[in-house]
Parts: structure tokens; sequence; C-alpha cells
């Protein structure tokens, strides 16, 4: 469909539609968002009195923490104004989205004003989260029904990738296929059509998982930090677990949507699983709706001692106590399992309460989703897609059940009491054992109603390294390199964060070397939750420690001359990016032909928050590309004390984009993918794109310009009134003028043109001597004790 979104109304500036006014302009589009007129203020007052609900609205939603938006300077792509003057104003846009109060009727009202005004074509969709979207249109013109769809973002929508689409019979197909793909391409989403029905896909399964949560702890006896501990990260869930998570999204909103499915599924075999706890019930009354009323299944306090306190909810006795740090044998015994998959079956398969757990949540969820098919939906992959997106899980339900073993677990759970829907056991009597399968490295899932395996859509823009495992080309124990098709290789590697060490430094060169001789170009990404949280700081502390310095040289010279293999290789190297990308992760994009980072990548050089300088190639790197952007018509300072004081601060890009900011990323030739599975194939792409263009390895740089005393004077003032003020401490300040001793070059006496090699000189001599500083051994030895990376 040849069809463009320029600008967008956004119509109720509530929490939700604030943000996603802010993450449409986060994306380039303009935005006009929409409120009511404060009722005390009249016709004749100034409009900034008349638009003060959605301009407090959007200055809140600014200021909030995390970010809706990918950069600050984004903001001025939004302008507001109220319902009553500026609803005329919807004309211009091609895409109105209505985010007022969950109530049919105000819905339908705004409706009819939008009718007034809103352009014929115009796209007219609703964020609603519970009312059917076949109601919502009644009354309104066949133009508008054609183009009205349920368009339902989850909070927050820049952080939170689910985007559930929601047809009614009405809306054109094309127009569907539209939001389909704009959603993923455009916005980041991972886009996932429902049916019209209660809660649509994801809240309906969240929502019954948390309900089965419930009922399972009755009947083991287990506590809400009992539970927390079970449902979080170790089986691939959030931190914020199961009765986090319900005091973040609200209360109040769970028990709304657990009844709203009771009231309107009478078919839902698990209706009775939907029933409200008294409890529950009670904590509604109490208004103890979680984190909009500071009190929910946890508290808040201040101890004795004045030190902050969080306070557990006893279910039992609706009462607040100490929290408790649970222990059980199966979860000590799973904990080691990196691999998820296989700590999954290890889980499921303990003796004692834990293990108990794990099967009952399992078999309910597993029962449960059978039946959703085709109810809610009729591909699986849909729901596991949508669990993923909207509730942050890391596997999906149907990957999890054949985690475990479909066949296996449905005996089991039959025998447990746990029904599962025909078309399973008509599956698995077909041969059929798994919903899921891989085939030329793209993933296939079972459809019901063809009883046959088929690709998951836009399967060629999702490049999944994982899938490839049958055409790794080399690796180690920490690193693989894997053949992606069209002459390009892939690597990834898998360490604790996954930080750089000497495994890893061995696969990049090892790769590279690989690709010169048999293949067009290497990416390097991987599917973990973060590209790299820096260098392994666990080698650097153990050679600082027992003083082995030839050793520590020999390191540190290994990994800046590894970066420099990235920058002059003879095939081009692009790197994608997400996640946390810090320090030495940083250090390996900023040597890459070409970076390709996914928009929420988190990218700086943070070495001295544990008191030493990037090592890498990071400090040289910065040094050159503020050579490179001296202009004639300002002082020669002003970019290397740009770029010094980023080091110095240890400063982060909150996002891709705000990496183009900082200068990490290169305006007009690097590239920020909105979606983030997209991104290595865009990578992929890219290298093709290089090779196809003639690319020829670069030449190592003699030219650049280094100020010497000139600039080194100005720096060690500037680091002294930081350092006078008490802003800095004394190791702060030592490291600080290391650092900027080799950004200027060293004490030249004059400007001079230096190569890349001295710089890594004066960038390996100056990291060596903070090695030996006991402060940096002290933060060192912090990082490592908390399992945390450096950050600002």
């Amino acid at each position: 469909m040849n069809r463009s979104i320029k600008h967008v109304t956004v119509l109720g500036s509530g929490v939700m539609g604030s943000r996603i006014a802010c993450h449409f302009a986060g994306v380039g589009v303009q935005v006009l968002l929409l409120d009511i007129v404060p009722k005390e203020v009249g016709a004749d007052a100034k409009p900034a009195e008349r638009n003060k609900i959605v301009n407090d609205a959007l200055a809140t939603a600014l200021k909030s923490n995390p970010s809706p938006v990918y950069t600050k300077s984004v903001a001025k792509r939004i302008s507001t104004g109220n319902f009553t003057d500026n609803m005329k104003d919807i004309a211009k846009s091609d895409w109105i989205i209505e985010v007022v109060v969950e109530r049919l009727d105000i819905k339908q009202q705004v409706y009819e004003q939008v009718e007034k005004y809103r352009r014929p074509g115009t796209l007219i969709t609703t964020n609603t989260s519970g009312i059917p979207i076949h109601l919502l249109n009644q009354g309104r013109s066949d133009d508008f029904k054609a183009h009205f769809c349920g368009t339902h973002f989850f909070n927050p929508p820049r952080y939170l990738r689910l985007l559930e689409i929601i047809p009614t019979p009405e809306t054109q197909p094309q127009i569907v296929d539209f939001l389909l793909h704009y959603g993923d391409v455009v916005l980041g989403k991972t886009t996932v059509l429902c049916k019209d029905t209660p809660a649509f896909i994801a809240n309906r399964v969240g929502v019954f998982g948390i309900m089965a949560i419930f009922n399972s702890m009755a009947k083991l006896g287990l506590s809400i930090d009992e539970v927390d501990a079970l449902t979080g990260p170790l089986i691939g869930r959030p931190k914020s677990a199961t009765f986090r998570t319900a005091d973040v999204v609200g209360i109040d909103t769970l028990v709304k949507v657990a009844k709203g499915v009771a009231e309107n599924c009478p078919n839902d075999e698990a209706q009775a699983t939907f029933a409200i706890p008294a409890w529950l019930d009670a904590m509604v009354a109490n208004n103890w709706l979680g984190d909009k009323t500071q009190q929910g299944f946890f508290k808040k306090t201040k101890a004795a001692d004045g030190s902050k306190e969080i306070l557990t909810l006893n279910l039992a006795t609706l009462e607040y106590q100490a929290r408790t740090k649970p222990k059980f044998a199966t979860v000590e015994a799973a904990k080691p399992i990196d691999d998820l998959h296989k700590r999954l079956k290890a889980l499921c398969a303990g003796t004692d309460k834990a293990g108990d757990f794990y099967r009952q949540f399992h078999y309910a969820l597993f029962s449960y989703i059978s039946f959703r098919i085709p109810e809610i939906s009729d591909e699986l992959y849909r729901l596991d897609d949508a669990m993923m997106a909207g509730f942050g899980w890391e596997i999906g339900a149907f990957e999890s059940w054949d985690t475990l073993g479909i066949a296996n677990t449905v005996e089991k759970m039959q025998a447990a009491g746990f029904a599962v829907a025909p078309w399973v056991t008509e599956m698995l009597a077909a041969g059929i054992t798994s919903f899921y399968t891989v085939q030329n490295g793209k993933t296939l899932y079972y459809d019901v109603p063809t009883k046959q395996y088929k690709a998951l859509p836009g399967g060629d823009s999702f490049v999944i390294l994982k899938n490839y495992s049958s055409n790794i080309v080399w690796k180690n124990s920490n690193a693989a390199l894997y053949d992606i098709g069209d002459g390009v290789v892939g690597l990834q590697w898998n360490t604790k964060m996954n930080s750089i060490g000497s495994e890893v430094l061995e696969a990049v060169n090892k790769s590279i070397q690989i690709a010169e001789t048999n293949h067009k170009g290497l990416v390097i990404a991987n599917d973990g939750a973060n590209f790299s949280a820096g260098a392994n700081v666990g080698m650097i502390f153990m050679f600082a420690i027992e003083q082995e310095y030839d050793e520590l040289d020999m390191a540190v010279r290994m990994f800046q001359n590894t970066m420099m293999r990235v920058r002059y290789s003879g095939v081009p190297v692009v790197v994608a990016p997400h996640g946390l990308c810090l320090g030495g992760g940083c250090e390996m994009n900023l040597h890459a032909d070409k970076i390709v980072a996914a928009a929420e990548t988190y990218i700086g050089l943070v070495e001295l928050g544990i008191g030493v300088i990037p090592g890498g190639g990071g400090t040289k790197e910065f040094v050159l590309r503020a050579s490179d952007e001296l202009h004639e018509d300002e002082p020669e300072t002003v970019t290397l004390k740009k770029r010094f004081f980023d080091i110095a601060t240890a400063k982060v890009a909150t996002s891709g984009f705000e990496g183009f900011e900082m200068g990490i990323l290169r305006k007009g030739f690097d590239e920020v993918a909105l979606n983030q599975g997209r991104r290595i194939a865009m990578a992929k792409q890219s290298v093709l794109d290089l090779h196809n263009a003639g690319y020829v390895q670069p030449i190592q740089r003699t030219d650049i310009k280094v100020l010497g005393r000139s600039a080194l004077g100005a720096l060690y003032a500037g680091i002294n009134g930081m350092w006078q003020a008490n802003y800095a401490t004394e190791h702060d300040k030592k490291v600080a003028q290391k650092l900027a001793y080799v950004m200027c070059g060293g004490d030249l006496s004059e400007p001079t043109l230096v190569s890349e090699q001295y710089l890594l000189d004066l960038e390996r001599e100056a990291f060596l001597s903070l090695c030996g500083e006991r402060k940096t051994l002290e933060r060192i030895q912090a990082v490592l004790k908390t399992g945390r990376p450096i950050r600002n």
C-alpha cells in the first residue's frame, strides 16, 4: 500500500497517550497531542491555560525515567492542543490514535467529533486494552469503519516491544497489512495480529499465568517472596517476577482484566482460575494497588536506622513483614546452568516444593494456551511473540513446551489432571513432536489449520544466529562462527554479560582470517540480552593483583591489536550491537567498518568507573575523531574537550540515536534498527553492500592532529577545578590527568600530526600504570563482587 505517515494525532495525554506521542516523535513523525480543557477554564482563557492538562502530561512524560524518547531533541516534533479548540487540526493527520479513558460512551463521543474533521482514508485506531473493538465503531461511517482498527501498545511504549493489531470485520485487509508492517519496521515493534476477544492475546495469557500462580501458591503454601524467587530471571522472566510486576502494572488493573475474562468468556475452560481471591479483593478495598498508591504486595518504609526497607505483604494476615531470601534445593542446583532451556528442564525435574511449583505452573500454562488456539489466534507463534514482547519472557510458552518435550509433558499433564486441546494429541499422533523447527537457518512453526510446518512471516528479514548451528565454520569454548549465507559469516560469543576475554579475542581474529580467505565479510553480533558489558575485568584484576605486568601488557596489546584488526581487515566487518555495549564492547564498535545498532543500545566508554582509561583503542579513536572534527571557525580544543569529558564522565548513550549525538555512531554512515530483531539481517546486507561497492582495506592513519601542551593545560585546569569543588576524588583526578595526557598526544610543545600506533602506545602505558593503583583494584573488586557492569 502506498501510504506514508508524516503526521499523527494522539487523542488523550494520560500515561499511555503522552508516551505513545513521544514514541512517534522519536521515530521522526510530527505529532499533535490533544486532551480536554480543564473544567474551571473559560472559553476566553489563554491557550496555556486551556492546554494545561495536555502540557503538564507531556512535561511529566518527558521528565520520567526511563525516558520515553530516544533523544530529548525529538520533543520539538510534538505540538499540543485541546479537543475543543484543536480537533479541527486533525484534518492534516495521516493517523489518528485514540487513547482516552476506558469507557465506551466517552470513546464514541470522541469518535463523533473525529468524524467531523477527519479526512477520508485517514487511519483511525484505538489503544483500548479491554473494550471489544467491534463495539467502538458502531454508528460510524463506512470509511471510518474501513480504516478503523485496534492498536494496543504496551506501557512503556518505547521499551515494551509488543503492538497488538486487532481488526474488526469491516477493517480493510490492506489496512491491517499496513499496520503490521509499519509497526514492525518504523515503530520497532513485534506486531501481533489478534482476534477481537477479551483481553486480546498478551493480557489474556499473562493474567491467566498470574492467576494460576495465585492458585498454585495457595495449594503449596508458598509466600510472595518464595514465588518471586521462583518466577524471575531463573525461568527467563523479568526481574520483577510475579508480584513486583503486579505492583508495577497496578493491582486494580490485574483485577479488572481477570474479572473481564471471567465475565466475558463463559466458555473458557479455566474460568474458575480467574476468580478473585478474598485477599486480593481486600487489597483493592484498602486501596493497596501497587506503585500508584505506594503500597501493594510490597511497601517501602524506613528502618529504625533511617535506611530504606522493603516489606512484603503476608497474604494470610494482610500485614507487612520483613522480606526473606528463600532457598530451594532445586533452584540451587539449577542456578549454575547458563542455558535457559537446560535450566528449565532441571527446574521442572526438581523433587522439592519448587519442582512441584514449576510442574503445576507449566502444566496449567500449557493446557491453557493449547485451548486458546484458534479462539484468540489461529497461529501459535503469535502467542509466543505476544508474551515475549509484551511481558518480557525470554522464550514463549509453546517454545517452553518444546523444551520440556511435548509428548512426555502431555503424558504427565494428563496424569496430573491437566487437559490438552485435541489438536495437540492429533499432532503427536501424526508424528510431529515439536511446535517449532529450523530449516536452512529459518524458523518454521506448526500451523494448526493446515497441520503442517510453515515459515514465520518475514523470515528473510530476521537472522537468528543460533538457527545456523548446523553451519558452524569454527568455534572455541566461548564463541562460534556461523555461515549465515550469501558469502557472509557471523560471529557471536557466550560469556557472562558477553564480556570480552582472550577466547573472544581469539575468535575475532580467527573469524576475520576465515572471512578474508573464503567469504565476503563478517557480522559481529549475538542473540543474547546484551552485546557486551566490556572487557573481562576479572582477568585484569588477576594480573594486577599478582603484579604480572608483562602478562597484563600482552593482554592489552592483544586487545588493541584485535580492535585494529577489526578496522584494518581485508573484508568489511559490520557490528550489530544491542542492549549494553560498554567499554571494550564500545571499542569494538568504534573500529568497525559500519555499526547497525538497535535503537535500544546503551553504548559508551565507561572504564573510568573502575579507575582506568579506555585501553583497547577507545581513547585513541576518540582523539582521531576529535581531530577529524576540527573546524577553522572554532577553537581547536572544542571537539577534544567534548570527547575528553564523554570519557572522563563515563557517559553512556541511552539509545542508538543518542550514540549519533555523542559521535560514537557516524551520521550518514552507521544505522539504527528500530526493530532489534532486524539488526543482524541489516548488518549482513551492509556487508554485502560494502563488498559489492568494491571494498578496499583501509590504510592506518598517520595524520591525527594532537594539540599537546596548548590543550593539556586547559584540561588540567578543568580537572583541578572539579577536584577542588569536591566533584572528583584524588584518584579520579589522577585518572583524568592520565586521560588528558594521552588525548593531547603527550607533553608536546606544539600541535603535531601523529599515527594511530603512537596514540595506542600512550593509551596502553597509561592503562598499565593505573592498573597498579590501590583504588583501581578496589573498584575492580567491587565490580566483580556485585556482578554488575561498569556504569557512569
